[in-house]
């Protein structure tokens, strides 16, 4: 082990990756009971939902553990799981097994386009504002579906949206997990989200606000896996749907991957990064792995930092996350009993953190500050994510050609803004 993993070489010891690998599980085993209400939501069964979660973080992560050997785990991403359910099934008419089909179509290109050195080159060329608008805008957009979960926002008629019932215990409840969440991650308690959920649904059992179906099973069948549907392969709406997902994906995972590297202990002296062809391939090969069994698209954890700061620095970090989900499958009846009002906090809780890109942009520029605002804006107000991309790219070249600055935009945006005006155009062309 010491040898395979390096873990001489990285300083570390086997205790302390175990303890790295047990902060990492509890910060991000939230997604275990939020995904499969989200493919829920989109048709996939609960337990088929839960089984493919399961096992694609698992098989995912262990593949970043022993291929790439990073101390990092794979899940399925927010955000991502959300475009997956209300932007593809719910809002564009996808079936949900179509909708696996350009998860895994988007997955191996992705896949196949991280061999070539076209990575590289599009990483540069998509100005950094506009990575900030998307990742603000997918943010907001898990905060509006969260929002709407807790009942804290509620549809009406007259004014699109107005404040729900503060008196129904549901919402309360929900609104003091909120709090609590944000609270139990100030004082740097890892595992704060998924403590949360179990004790508001713990009260949700006893009150009687929400059914209890037990705690542990064999096992469910993975009734999704190998589900996809290639029968809308060739309309323009669904190749579209397609690019949305591979750019979504690439710069989810090439941001978070470089984002975590100095504190992972995998940049180099020169500035290059160990083994991040291996660590990106890894990722693209999990959503491959994922589509395949029921799930959305997968991508590097960002609350992997938290076992990196528990001083985890090799795979074998990551291995100990894998199995520790794996043991996760016995408790289906347990997960499939959390009430509603316990997950939709988790959503609004994680979207603050989208958050954060905004901080470092010049609001003074328009070239800037229009753009990244109508991204931000219209993904949760139109439930599109593929919309706010669009008219985003859009605004900005446009105000880049008026301000007389058009020499600021280079091929790969254009190359983005044009995949957006054709989205557009859709309906016009009833592709």
């Amino acid at each position: 082990m010491n040898r395979f993993f390096g873990i001489d070489d990285a300083n570390t010891s086997v205790r302390r990756e175990l303890l790295a690998g047990l902060s990492t599980f509890l910060t991000m085993s939230f997604i275990i009971a939020v995904n499969p209400v989200f493919l829920a939501d989109a048709g996939i069964p609960f337990a088929a939902g839960f089984v493919a979660t399961v096992l694609a973080t698992a098989i995912g992560t262990a593949i970043m553990a022993l291929w790439a050997k990073w101390p990092v785990a794979v899940a399925p991403g927010m955000g991502l799981n959300a475009y997956f359910a209300y932007g593809l099934v719910l809002g564009q008419g996808f079936s949900w097994q179509q909708a696996l089909t350009a998860v895994f179509v988007a997955s191996l290109l992705f896949f196949l386009f991280s061999l070539s050195r076209i990575r590289g080159w599009l990483i540069s060329a998509i100005p950094a504002s506009l990575r900030a608008g998307i990742t603000a805008g997918i943010g907001l957009f898990l905060a509006m579906i969260g929002l709407q979960g807790m009942g804290l926002v509620v549809d009406d008629p007259d004014t699109l949206l107005r404040l729900g019932s503060v008196a129904a215990p549901e919402l309360l409840l929900a609104l003091v997990g909120l709090l609590v969440m944000a609270g139990l991650a100030a004082r740097g308690i890892h595992g704060g989200i998924l403590i949360t959920i179990l004790g508001l649904s713990l009260v949700g059992w006893i009150s009687g606000l929400a059914g209890f179906g037990g705690i542990a099973s064999p096992p469910p069948v993975a009734s999704a896996a190998l589900s996809l549907d290639f029968s809308q392969l060739a309309s323009f709406s669904f190749l579209t749907v397609v690019f949305v997902l591979f750019f979504l994906d690439f710069f989810d995972t090439t941001g978070t991957l470089t984002g975590i590297a100095d504190l992972a202990g995998k940049r180099r002296d020169d500035g290059s990064i160990e083994n991040l062809d291996r660590a990106v391939l890894a990722d693209t090969g999990a959503s491959v792995v994922g589509s395949l069994l029921g799930t959305s698209s997968m991508t590097t954890y960002l609350e992997s930092a938290t076992g990196l700061r528990a001083g985890g620095r090799t795979g074998l970090t990551a291995l100990t996350v894998a199995a520790l989900f794996l043991l996760c499958l016995f408790f289906e009846p347990l997960f499939a009993s959390i009430p509603p009002f316990a997950t939709a906090p988790a959503l609004v809780f994680v979207a603050a953190g989208f958050l954060a890109p905004l901080a470092g942009l010049d609001w003074d520029d328009m070239v800037t500050a229009v753009p990244v605002m109508l991204m931000a804006v219209l993904m949760p107000l139109t439930f599109s994510i593929a919309a706010g991309i669009a008219v985003g790219f859009i605004a900005h070249v446009a105000i880049c050609l008026l301000a007389g600055r058009g020499q600021q935009v280079n091929a790969g945006t254009w190359v983005i803004t044009i995949f957006g005006m054709l989205w557009l155009a859709t309906p016009l062309i009833g592709g």
